[in-house]
């Protein structure tokens, strides 16, 4: 080897656009205050006409490929963030040429008149999530993957007491001869219960909670998702797996409340509302509710609903919405924001509400989704 010659690993070119979104989609899992370095970085791996780019978290992976010109076979990994940064910054149409300098331990990044470098740790010491045992395996549409926990995320709790509730609940459901693929969510206040088509495979799929932070990411990258998406799931752990890319997340272990007790079956007050005129009157009138309860006042009396807010240290409001009620005079209390987190799932020009007294739980409908059921713990006002 030459005085001048550095020994030269990994070499691959790629297109700017495949590059950023590949980056986009795994660097978004990486945790920006680490402790551990490596976890700031994302692992490239050029192999077979192809850069595979992984990153994790140690309870979620996220791995893409992006076509390449691979013109040396290699793996290494660099700060998901920078590198992102950079790509993100590179014009469109640029051709990216990564090469790792093993003497230097670094990654060179050269497009057009732009040369720069990155420091690297081995990718050796990269973890990866182990998902070997991944028995139940199934597919289906992505839209309906993105159906189920689209609608039900709002409900999941934020409260770590309560971990077994940060999360989405997914399991087969069987009820004589109807089945489903069942997602739910629940923080104590509200409930969502989302349903879809069983797909075949999933019959013997054990309940499952899937963590908050794996639920948001499986919505960024069901948003690119082609048609269909591969599910496998063990006790431990699920996979989804898209065209190019899978997300691998490990399982929240506990045990998920039984919701459907919480589930009015006999709330004979309905309640018919246009969906866009509700949503906005409970915007307007709950500005002036106090930060902390949200609280909004519904009374109902033969087709007519009046929205109030009294806040001593701000001010008041008031507004009245012609609907669809025949049921007996009744005021009841709300958070408003949950009541628009719920409007804002509807997706039919109709809400239905089944109502039964002030101080019971009340059950949201989608007039066009049957499939979709909300429920909402009344405050007291």
């Amino acid at each position: 080897m030459g005085e001048n010659e550095v020994r030269a690993g990994m070499k691959v070119t790629i297109e700017r656009s495949a590059l950023v979104k590949a980056l986009g989609h795994v660097q978004s899992v990486v945790e920006r205050r680490n402790t551990i370095p490596i976890l700031s970085n994302v692992l490239l791996n050029a192999e077979g006409g192809a850069l595979t780019l992984t990153a994790t978290d140690l309870d979620i992976e996220i791995s893409e490929q992006a076509p390449a010109d691979v013109a040396a076979k290699g793996a290494t990994t660099a700060s998901a963030v920078m590198l992102h940064d950079i790509v993100r910054k590179l014009p469109d149409g640029a051709q990216i040429r990564l090469q790792l300098v093993q003497d230097e331990n670094r990654l060179q990044i050269t497009s057009g008149r732009y040369e720069g470098s990155l420091a690297v740790l081995p990718d050796e010491d990269f973890p990866t999530l182990a998902s070997d045992d991944l028995k139940v395996r199934f597919s289906m549409p992505a839209a309906e993957l993105n159906r189920i926990f689209g609608k039900a995320r709002f409900a999941m709790s934020q409260e770590e007491t309560r971990y077994y509730l940060n999360g989405v609940y997914l399991h087969a459901y069987s009820d004589g001869g109807r089945k489903a693929l069942r997602a739910a969510a629940t923080d104590g206040h509200r409930l969502a219960r989302l349903d879809a088509a069983l797909p075949a495979g999933a019959e013997e799929m054990p309940g499952i909670i899937v963590p908050r932070k794996a639920v948001a990411e499986l919505g960024r990258l069901l948003a690119d998702a082609e048609e269909t998406v591969e599910v496998a799931v063990s006790a431990a752990k699920i996979r989804f797996g898209f065209g190019p890319g899978r997300l691998t997340s490990k399982l929240i272990d506990g045990s998920f409340p039984d919701y459907e007790r919480v589930i009015p079956k006999t709330n004979k007050n309905i309640l018919k509302v246009d969906t866009k005129d509700f949503s906005a009157a409970v915007d307007r009138v709950s500005t002036v509710s106090a930060d902390r309860t949200r609280s909004i006042k519904l009374a109902l009396s033969a087709d007519r609903l009046r929205l109030t807010v009294n806040n001593p240290e701000a001010g008041s409001a008031m507004e009245e919405l012609s609907v669809d009620y025949g049921g007996d005079p009744l005021e009841i209390g709300f958070n408003a924001r949950y009541l628009l987190d719920v409007a804002t799932q509807i997706d039919g020009e109709t809400t239905t509400f089944r109502l039964a007294d002030p101080a019971s739980p009340t059950v949201i409908a989608d007039e066009e989704d049957e499939r979709a059921l909300y429920v909402l713990m009344p405050l007291r006002v």
